[in-house]
Parts: structure tokens; sequence; C-alpha cells
């Protein structure tokens, strides 16, 4: 009997000291030790000794936070992490909060006194931070997502985004991995009138190259020779129409974008995409680096650094794979189709919506999901622009020339598949269907998720039960491509000018033909001299 009652105590005392081992775990950022925090709530109760303990300490996690909070190694994130999962673990999370300032009222925890504005009212409206949390369980159950540290610490990354910007609403859009940093972006929409944007610099370029143009015409007139007009070909080439990009709240800018290298950086506004940058990246491909200002080096050149580049890509990412449950959007009875081509534009939340089972959201044919993100043309626009157009001032000056030149073909308007389109027409990717639906679990389908996996994006995921639904993006940001890539060739060579007497250069002739050619004058000199007088005699008769 005393050799089993060693033994019990031995293995006591072992599990004893391997647990306490496990509490006095350091952290290498914080220096600190889940022991000592807990040594410290425990001599805390003790001094203070209060009557009613359990009144008084009913919420452990808020007593716990508060004793963290005395310690100035552990930052406020910490803390707050820390007290709402309860995991001793994890002790070097370190984001900064500028200005901070904590006002707790009586009965309000720590949480809600961070998580919520100090000066709000009573009546709060609906906010638009989104329940990250939530959301990434339910990607967790898909099998898709970024860990729930990195999750809060996103989550909290928000929180200040919202409070430093006059935004409506707010989504965290995914996650694009770079060679040496990758991006977290946030998608937003500014309230009507209040959004701070900055002036762009693509006025400053082209003042500039209006100066650089009108500078070179100022040399060639002001040089050392002056040639006539008529003594140099005029070339019948014109640079190909500029595409204006879209104006914000519409097409690829309808959402504006956040990007930062880690969560508690910094959020750095993306500048709106341009057509031709869309046109660009679909003929390149190119990893991040993670520098926003990093040039894009590639053929054929990319017009603006990694941001544009980034913007870019986000815009074709989302125009492909941020998809819904149908039914859920609907358009409103009252708008009228575009007749220019561009379509509904606009939807409403369909408030009657009662979600669809997920038998059907999980069909192979897909036709349950649809796109709620305007298709892109091959312009680079959502809405097509007619090139041909001339601006008030061209049709001015070519108002002398339209008669003596034909004017070019009417281009053909280029249409694309409408708003809320079934994912059932597609097309296919490789001889593969270009989405995969599956359920989040086979063993226990009542409480299974609808999940669709994007084969043209690998990365770009979204779920959906009942009511709820969400896409999110991981990835490297590239599109999938069956073959190795390959830069395409460069366009053929201009073609030169129409071979003719007045540019086609004539062998000079030699001694013979020229005295031959001079006789040769003099004789037609001669006989229209004697014609004229001739001509005379005849009058004076």
């Amino acid at each position: 009997m005393e050799s089993v009652a060693e033994a019990m105590s031995n293995d006591l005392e072992g599990d004893f000291q391997n647990a306490k081992a496990f509490l006095l775990k350091t952290s290498l950022h914080s220096n600190l030790n889940i022991y000592d925090h807990l040594s410290s709530v425990i001599k805390k109760v003790l001094d203070e000794k209060p009557h009613n303990v359990t009144g008084k300490y009913q919420n452990k996690e808020d007593e716990s936070t508060e004793v963290a909070l005395a310690r100035s190694q552990l930052t406020l994130f910490e803390v707050m992490y820390n007290s709402l999962f309860l995991d001793p673990k994890v002790l070097n999370f370190e984001i900064e909060i500028p200005d901070l300032k904590l006002q707790r009222r009586p009965g309000e925890s720590l949480i809600e006194t961070v998580m919520l504005d100090p000066e709000r009212d009573e009546d709060l409206e609906e906010a638009p931070l989104p329940d990250l949390m939530e959301l990434a369980n339910y990607f967790e159950q898909a099998g898709v997502g970024i860990g729930r540290e990195e999750t809060f610490r996103i989550f909290l990354a928000l929180k200040i985004l919202i409070d430093s910007q006059p935004i409506r609403t707010c989504r965290f859009w995914g996650k694009i991995f770079g060679i040496h940093a990758n991006y977290f972006i946030a998608e937003v929409e500014f309230f009507e009138g209040e959004d701070p944007e900055e002036p762009s610099d693509d006025n400053k370029q082209e003042e500039q190259q209006q100066d650089q143009d009108e500078a070179k015409v100022d040399l060639a007139k002001e040089g050392e020779f002056q040639a006539e007009e008529d003594d140099l070909p005029e070339p019948d080439f014109k640079p190909p129409v500029e595409i204006p990009q879209e104006e914000n709240r519409t097409g690829c800018n309808k959402k504006t974008y956040f990007a930062c290298n880690e969560p508690g950086h910094t959020w750095i506004r993306l500048p709106p995409v341009t057509p031709a940058q869309i046109v660009i990246s679909r003929q390149i491909q190119k990893f991040f680096t993670g520098n926003l200002e990093a040039p894009v080096v590639s053929y054929p050149p990319f017009a603006g650094n990694e941001a544009n580049y980034l913007r870019a890509q986000i815009a074709r990412i989302s125009a492909t794979t941020h998809i819904s449950p149908l039914g859920y959007y609907v358009f409103e009875e009252e708008e009228e189709e575009d007749d220019e081509g561009g379509g509904r534009d606009s939807f409403v939340v369909n408030q009657e919506f009662e979600g669809l089972t997920i038998n059907d959201m999980t069909d192979l044919s897909c036709s349950n999901w649809v796109h709620h993100v305007q298709y892109i043309l091959p312009q680079g626009r959502c809405t097509w622009f007619n090139p041909s157009q001339k601006r008030e001032e061209e049709e001015l000056e070519e108002e002398e020339d339209e008669e003596e030149k034909e004017e070019p073909d009417e281009p053909e308007p280029e249409q694309g598949p409408p708003l809320l389109t079934p994912l059932s027409e597609d097309a296919e990717v490789d001889s593969m269907p270009p989405w995969t639906a599956q359920k989040s679990s086979t063993l226990v389908p009542q409480y299974a998720l609808a999940v669709m996996h994007s084969n043209l994006w690998p990365g770009a995921h979204a779920f959906a039960v009942e009511r709820k639904f969400e896409n999110i993006y991981v990835g490297w940001g590239q599109r999938y491509s069956a073959e190795n890539y390959s830069p395409p060739p460069p366009p053929p060579p201009q073609e030169e000018f129409p071979s003719g007497p007045e540019i086609t250069e004539a062998e000079d002739p030699s001694v013979e033909e020229e005295k031959a050619l001079k006789a040769a004058q003099q004789e037609a000199l001669e006989a229209a001299e004697m014609e004229e007088d001739e001509e005379d005699d005849d009058e004076d008769d």
C-alpha cells in the first residue's frame, strides 16, 4: 500500500512540476509568464480582502485584465486578446494605439471601453465594423482563414481605420502575399460628400506632358533652319484615344481600398484604378514585393507603381470572384436600364430573402450563386467608353479637314454579362469548372456550410449559411494559367510613308542627259515664243 501511495504521490508531484513549468514559460517579447500573472491576481484579492469576493470579482476576465494593465510591459492589445480568449501562451501581441484614452463607466468591462468610442451617445447607430471573429469562425469551418490571433489583430486595425475616417461600410477584403511583406486590404465606402480624397497626380502629369510637347514644338520652330510646312510630309498616324478612368463610386472605382503590411500599421489609401492599368495588368504577371512605392518593371510597361498594380489586381479579383446567394440582392423596380450599354449598376438587399438549403448552394451547376460586382470589359472599364467621341476643342480644330479626310468606322461597343449573373454561365478554366462547390462537413450535414472555391483565381473563397455569406481572398494575387507565362511579342512596326514622286529620291542625271534636257527645254521655249508672235500678228491683222 505504501508503495502504491508513494507512486501516486510521485505522479502527482510530476504533474504539478510539469504544470508549473508550463505556467513559468516566459514570452520572448514581453518577458512575462502566466504564473506571475496569476500570482498578482491572488495577491490583489488577499490584499483587498473584500467581503463579497464573488460579487466584486465575478468577472474574472476583467480582474485579470486590470492586474495585467498595471504591468507597463504588457501592451493594451495583449491584454485584450488574453482577456477574450484566455490563452496564456499568447503574450507577444504588440500593436500601438495612438492617443487612446480609456474612460470606463460603472459596470463596463475593459473590452467594451476599448471597442467603443469614449465620446459615444447612448443610442448608437449601426456600426460599420464587421463581426470579423464570427466570419473567421465560419471560414475556419470551411478550411479557409489566417488564424485567430491575426484575425483579431485585423479586427482591431479595422476599428482604428473606422475611427479615423468617415466610413459608412467596411469589410476585410483579404490578404495578398508578397516576397518581402504581405498586404492586408480593407474595402470601405465613405459617406456621400465626406470622402477626404487627396488630389491625384494625374492632372499634374498631363500638364507636364503638355509642357514637354509645347517645348518640342517651340524648339522645332526656333531652330537653326526654318523649313516650310509643305516641305515635310505630314504623318496620318494619330495616337489612340486615352480611355478616361471611371469616377469614384462608379464602375471599377465604386469601392475604396486601404492596405497595410501588418495589422496596426498605418492604413494607406490605394489610388483609383485606370483602364490602362487594368489592360496592362492582364498581360503581365508580377509577384508583389510588399512595398507600395516599388516600380513595376514589366513588358508591356505598366503605368504606375506597385500601389497601382495592387489596385488593378484587386479590381480584377473582385469582379470575378465576389459572389452571393441567388435572391439575396435584387434590383430596384424603379431603376431603368442604361441604354448606353452600362446596364444596371446598383441593387438592394432583399429583405424577404430566407436563405437556400445547403444542397442547393452546393449544386454542381452553381446556378444558385451570382456575381454582385460589375464585369470589367476588355477596355478596362465597367461601362464602355466610345473612343471616337471627340472633345469640343478637337472638334473645332478638325472642322476644316472633315471634308477632305474620311471618318473612321464607328467601333462596336463592348458588352459583358450584367450584374447578378449566375455562376453557371462562367467560362471553363482549362477544361475544368470555374468553381468548386462543397460542404464544410459531410459527417454533420445539418450544421454544415456551403463553401465555394474559385479555380480561376486560386485563393478566392466564399461561404453561405442561411442569410449569412461572405467573400475573402488569401493568395498571391495571380490568375490561374495552365501554361507557363511568356511576355507578349512586341507590336508590328508602323507602316512607312507611301512611295511617290514627292518623297521618292531620283538618280542624278549624267552630263549628256542634262545637255539634252536643256536643249529640249530651249526648243520648247523657242516654239512657245514663235506661237505667241504668230498670235499677235493675227490679232493685228
